[in-house]
Protein backbone atom coordinates (compact mmCIF):
# COMPACT_ATOMS: atom_id res chain seq x y z
CA UNK A 1 0.00 0.00 0.00
CA UNK A 2 2.84 2.71 1.03
CA UNK A 3 4.62 1.77 -2.57
CA UNK A 4 1.37 2.47 -4.40
CA UNK A 5 0.85 5.85 -2.41
CA UNK A 6 4.21 7.04 -3.53
CA UNK A 7 3.98 5.79 -7.35
CA UNK A 8 1.25 8.27 -7.05
CA UNK A 9 2.54 11.22 -5.17
CA UNK A 10 5.93 10.94 -7.57
CA UNK A 11 3.07 10.33 -10.64
CA UNK A 12 1.30 13.24 -9.35
CA UNK A 13 4.66 15.04 -9.38
CA UNK A 14 5.72 14.39 -12.31
CA UNK A 15 2.58 14.95 -14.15
CA UNK A 16 3.29 18.71 -13.36
CA UNK A 17 6.47 19.38 -15.65
CA UNK A 18 5.69 17.10 -18.59
CA UNK A 19 6.12 17.95 -22.44
CA UNK A 20 4.82 16.15 -25.26
CA UNK A 21 7.28 16.89 -28.27
CA UNK A 22 6.05 14.86 -31.53
CA UNK A 23 7.92 14.10 -34.52
CA UNK A 24 6.11 15.33 -37.66
CA UNK A 25 6.27 12.98 -40.72
CA UNK A 26 5.28 9.72 -40.75
CA UNK A 27 3.41 10.21 -37.20
CA UNK A 28 1.31 13.68 -37.82
CA UNK A 29 1.36 12.66 -41.44
CA UNK A 30 1.63 9.35 -43.12
CA UNK A 31 5.29 9.91 -43.74
CA UNK A 32 3.97 10.15 -47.52
CA UNK A 33 5.76 13.25 -49.39
CA UNK A 34 4.01 14.14 -52.61
CA UNK A 35 6.14 15.58 -55.65
CA UNK A 36 5.96 17.35 -58.56
CA UNK A 37 8.20 17.78 -61.22
CA UNK A 38 8.76 21.47 -59.17
CA UNK A 39 9.55 19.33 -56.25
CA UNK A 40 8.05 18.54 -52.72
CA UNK A 41 4.10 20.24 -52.92
CA UNK A 42 2.02 17.79 -50.25
CA UNK A 43 1.97 15.83 -47.14
CA UNK A 44 -0.80 13.98 -45.88
CA UNK A 45 -1.92 14.95 -42.31
CA UNK A 46 -4.50 12.62 -40.80
CA UNK A 47 -7.95 13.30 -39.19
CA UNK A 48 -8.97 13.72 -35.36
CA UNK A 49 -5.18 14.63 -34.24
CA UNK A 50 -5.82 18.02 -33.98
CA UNK A 51 -8.91 18.05 -31.67
CA UNK A 52 -6.91 15.48 -29.45
CA UNK A 53 -3.84 17.66 -29.34
CA UNK A 54 -6.32 20.63 -27.84
CA UNK A 55 -7.43 18.30 -25.68
CA UNK A 56 -4.15 17.08 -23.77
CA UNK A 57 -2.39 21.05 -24.53
CA UNK A 58 -4.92 22.06 -21.31
CA UNK A 59 -2.45 19.41 -19.15
CA UNK A 60 1.20 20.02 -20.75
CA UNK A 61 3.20 21.81 -23.64
CA UNK A 62 3.12 20.73 -26.75
CA UNK A 63 5.54 20.85 -29.71
CA UNK A 64 6.82 19.20 -32.49
CA UNK A 65 9.96 18.58 -34.56
CA UNK A 66 11.02 17.51 -38.13
CA UNK A 67 14.06 17.26 -39.86
CA UNK A 68 12.26 17.89 -43.49
CA UNK A 69 14.12 21.48 -44.69
CA UNK A 70 12.69 21.08 -48.06
CA UNK A 71 8.42 20.29 -46.62
CA UNK A 72 9.34 22.42 -43.80
CA UNK A 73 7.30 25.36 -45.02
CA UNK A 74 4.11 22.72 -45.50
CA UNK A 75 4.57 20.99 -41.80
CA UNK A 76 4.85 24.65 -40.61
CA UNK A 77 1.17 25.86 -42.39
CA UNK A 78 -0.61 23.04 -40.59
CA UNK A 79 1.27 23.10 -37.15
CA UNK A 80 1.98 26.67 -36.75
CA UNK A 81 -0.53 28.27 -38.53
CA UNK A 82 -3.49 26.11 -38.52
CA UNK A 83 -2.95 24.28 -34.78
CA UNK A 84 -0.82 27.14 -32.69
CA UNK A 85 1.97 24.85 -31.72
CA UNK A 86 6.08 25.30 -31.93
CA UNK A 87 7.73 23.56 -34.48
CA UNK A 88 11.30 22.80 -34.54
CA UNK A 89 13.46 21.97 -37.31
CA UNK A 90 15.89 19.62 -36.10
CA UNK A 91 18.01 16.65 -37.36
CA UNK A 92 16.91 12.94 -36.35
CA UNK A 93 20.94 12.71 -35.37
CA UNK A 94 20.76 15.39 -33.48
CA UNK A 95 17.50 14.95 -31.63
CA UNK A 96 18.61 12.83 -28.24
CA UNK A 97 20.97 16.16 -27.52
CA UNK A 98 18.33 18.79 -28.51
CA UNK A 99 15.59 17.41 -26.12
CA UNK A 100 18.00 17.03 -23.35
CA UNK A 101 19.34 21.10 -24.04
CA UNK A 102 15.88 22.27 -24.76
CA UNK A 103 12.80 20.53 -22.33
CA UNK A 104 13.45 22.93 -19.80
CA UNK A 105 13.68 20.38 -17.02
CA UNK A 106 10.18 18.91 -17.97
CA UNK A 107 10.26 15.50 -18.58
CA UNK A 108 9.60 14.53 -21.91
CA UNK A 109 6.93 12.48 -23.34
CA UNK A 110 8.47 11.65 -27.12
CA UNK A 111 6.31 10.49 -30.28
CA UNK A 112 8.19 9.37 -32.86
CA UNK A 113 8.67 6.40 -36.04
CA UNK A 114 11.85 6.58 -37.93
CA UNK A 115 14.82 4.78 -37.52
CA UNK A 116 17.17 6.98 -34.88
CA UNK A 117 13.89 7.65 -32.82
CA UNK A 118 14.93 5.12 -30.40
CA UNK A 119 17.82 6.95 -29.30
CA UNK A 120 15.48 9.29 -28.53
CA UNK A 121 13.26 6.99 -26.71
CA UNK A 122 16.78 6.31 -24.49
CA UNK A 123 16.62 9.98 -23.16
CA UNK A 124 12.84 10.82 -22.41
CA UNK A 125 10.51 10.08 -19.34
CA UNK A 126 8.34 7.91 -21.57
CA UNK A 127 7.93 7.02 -25.58
CA UNK A 128 5.19 6.42 -27.91
CA UNK A 129 5.35 4.92 -31.43
CA UNK A 130 2.83 4.71 -34.29
CA UNK A 131 1.47 1.07 -35.11
CA UNK A 132 3.70 1.32 -38.82
CA UNK A 133 6.49 2.93 -37.43
CA UNK A 134 10.22 1.10 -37.62
CA UNK A 135 10.90 -1.88 -36.12
CA UNK A 136 13.81 -0.57 -33.43
CA UNK A 137 11.09 2.50 -32.49
CA UNK A 138 8.68 0.02 -31.84
CA UNK A 139 10.65 -2.83 -29.85
CA UNK A 140 12.17 0.65 -28.08
CA UNK A 141 8.72 2.23 -27.07
CA UNK A 142 7.08 2.54 -23.85
CA UNK A 143 3.40 2.31 -25.76
CA UNK A 144 2.93 1.31 -29.69
CA UNK A 145 -0.92 2.93 -30.86
CA UNK A 146 -2.71 0.57 -32.78
CA UNK A 147 -3.34 3.39 -35.39
CA UNK A 148 -0.97 4.03 -37.86
CA UNK A 149 1.29 7.41 -38.47
CA UNK A 150 -1.13 10.27 -39.87
CA UNK A 151 -4.64 8.02 -39.24
CA UNK A 152 -4.88 9.35 -35.52
CA UNK A 153 -2.16 7.95 -33.89
CA UNK A 154 -1.14 11.24 -32.35
CA UNK A 155 -4.76 11.52 -31.62
CA UNK A 156 -4.95 8.09 -29.43
CA UNK A 157 -1.57 8.74 -28.13
CA UNK A 158 -3.48 12.06 -26.74
CA UNK A 159 -5.54 9.81 -24.95
CA UNK A 160 -3.20 7.38 -23.59
CA UNK A 161 -1.23 10.08 -22.37
CA UNK A 162 -4.12 11.77 -20.63
CA UNK A 163 -5.41 8.17 -18.93
CA UNK A 164 -2.15 7.08 -18.10
CA UNK A 165 -0.42 10.63 -16.64
CA UNK A 166 -4.26 12.25 -15.45
CA UNK A 167 -6.49 9.41 -14.42
CA UNK A 168 -8.85 11.79 -12.42
CA UNK A 169 -9.18 13.97 -14.93
CA UNK A 170 -10.80 11.37 -17.68
CA UNK A 171 -14.53 10.78 -17.67
CA UNK A 172 -15.47 8.38 -19.98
Amino acid sequence: METKNTNLMNLKKISKNLIFICDVDGVLTTGHFLYSSEGKIMKIFGPDDNDALAELSNYMEIRFVTSDKRGFEISKARVVKDMGYRLDLVSSKDRPSWIQNNSLNKNVIYMGDGILDHLVFDVVFYSIAPLNSCKSAKESANHVTASKGGDRAVAEACKHIISKFFPKSTSQ
